[in-house]
C-alpha cells in the first residue's frame, strides 16, 4: 500500500475474518428483522447490551451487542459494515487474521464497558434528584410500563429509559478499526464523502473531537452512544501502544518463569582412585575374557557365539588402551 491514497478496488480484497464478521453482522440483522416481525420477539432485549442494574442485563451481552443493530436504521449496519470492509480489510492484511480478530473483540468489549461506566454516571446524576424511592421505583417497575409503550415523565422517564434501554452495533469495533488504520497509514488519504480527500491521521483525530463534543453535549433525541465510540478508540490505542513497546502476541501461549533451585552437590568422600596393581588385575581379567571370545570364533567362527558374546565383543572393539 502507498502512501498516496487509499481507496479499495472492490470485494476481491475481501479477508477471511473481515468476511465472517461482516456475515454474522448480516445474520444477526436478518434475524432481528424476522424475530420482529413473525414472532414478536425484540432480540435487542437479550443480546443488546443493557445497564448492569436492569433486570435484562446479562454478561454475554458485552459481546452479543456488536453484532447486533437497529433494524429500524438500515443506515446504521450499512455504514458500520462498509466501514469494517474499507479499513478492516487493509488492517487484517497487515495483521493478519487472529490478531485482527482479537483487536476487533477487545475494542467491542471495551466500548461497552466504556458505555456501561457512561450510563452509571448519568443514572447517578439523576437519581442524586430524586428520593431512593423513587428510584426503587423506576428499579422494579419501570421495564413493564416501557413493554407497555408507556413511560413516566421528566427525570423519572429518562431514568427509566438508561435502566431498560440497550445499546446495539459494531460502532465501537469499527472506531478501533478506524483509530488502527490512523496509527499504521497515517499519511494515506481517505476520500471524505468520496470527494475530498484527507490524510488518515487528521481524519482519525477528527471524528474522535467530534465524537467527544457529542458525547459531553449529551443533547435530547440524540440516541447514538458516542462515548462508546470514544472507547473503542481508547481500548484500541493501549492496545496497539501495548503491542507496539512490548511487541506483544495476544495469542501465544503465557509462560510462567519461576526461579531455579540450586542443586546441592554431596562429595562422595569413600572414593580413592585404583593402585596400579588393582588396574593392572582388571586389564588382565578383562584381556581372558576377550581371548576366551577370540578363540571361540576362531574355532567355531562368529555365529557360534551367543548373543551376549557378541554385545561383549563389539564394545570391547569400541575400547581403546585394552
Amino acid at each position: 500500500m502507498n502512501n498516496g491514497q487509499y481507496s479499495p478496488s472492490g470485494f476481491s480484497i475481501l479477508p477471511l475474518v473481515v468476511k465472517n464478521l461482516l456475515i454474522i453482522n448480516l445474520l444477526f440483522f436478518v434475524a432481528t428483522i424476522a424475530f420482529g416481525n413473525f414472532y414478536g420477539i425484540d432480540l435487542s432485549k437479550f443480546l443488546g447490551l443493557h445497564y448492569f442494574e436492569s433486570k435484562q442485563f446479562y454478561p454475554h451481552q458485552l459481546i452479543t451487542y456488536m453484532f447486533m443493530h437497529s433494524n429500524e436504521n438500515f443506515g446504521h449496519i450499512f455504514f458500520n459494515m462498509f466501514a469494517l470492509w474499507m479499513f478492516g480489510s487493509a488492517i487484517e492484511n497487515h495483521w493478519g487474521g487472529k490478531k485482527f480478530l482479537v483487536y476487533y473483540l477487545i475494542t467491542g468489549i471495551g466500548a461497552g464497558l466504556v458505555q456501561e461506566a457512561v450510563y452509571a454516571v448519568r443514572i447517578h446524576q439523576i437519581a442524586s434528584q430524586l428520593s431512593p424511592e423513587l428510584v426503587d421505583m423506576v428499579k422494579n417497575e419501570g421495564l413493564a410500563l416501557l413493554k407497555q409503550d408507556m413511560n413516566y415523565r421528566g427525570l423519572l422517564g429518562n431514568l427509566n429509559l438508561l435502566f431498560n434501554i440497550s445499546t446495539v452495533g459494531a460502532s465501537g469495533s469499527v472506531f478501533g478499526i478506524l483509530l488502527a488504520f490512523g496509527m499504521m497509514f497515517p499519511d494515506v488519504r481517505i476520500y471524505l464523502y468520496f470527494l475530498f480527500p484527507i490524510k488518515a491521521k487528521w481524519f482519525v483525530i477528527g471524528y474522535g473531537v467530534i465524537e467527544l463534543w457529542l458525547g459531553i453535549a449529551n443533547r435530547s433525541g440524540d440516541n447514538v452512544a458516542h462515548f462508546a465510540h470514544l472507547g473503542g478508540m481508547l481500548f484500541g490505542i493501549i492496545l496497539m501502544l501495548l503491542w507496539r513497546r512490548r511487541e506483544y502476541n495476544p495469542y501465544k501461549k503465557i509462560r510462567f518463569r519461576f526461579p531455579k533451585r540450586r542443586r546441592k552437590y554431596r562429595i562422595d568422600t569413600s572414593y580413592r582412585p585404583k593402585t596400579d596393581e588393582e588396574y593392572n588385575a582388571e586389564r588382565a581379567e578383562y584381556r581372558k575374557q576377550v581371548d576366551a571370545v577370540l578363540d571361540k570364533v576362531a574355532k567355531s567362527g562368529y555365529s557360534s557365539l551367543s548373543k551376549e558374546e557378541k554385545e561383549f565383543l563389539f564394545d570391547t572393539s569400541n575400547k581403546k588402551n585394552w
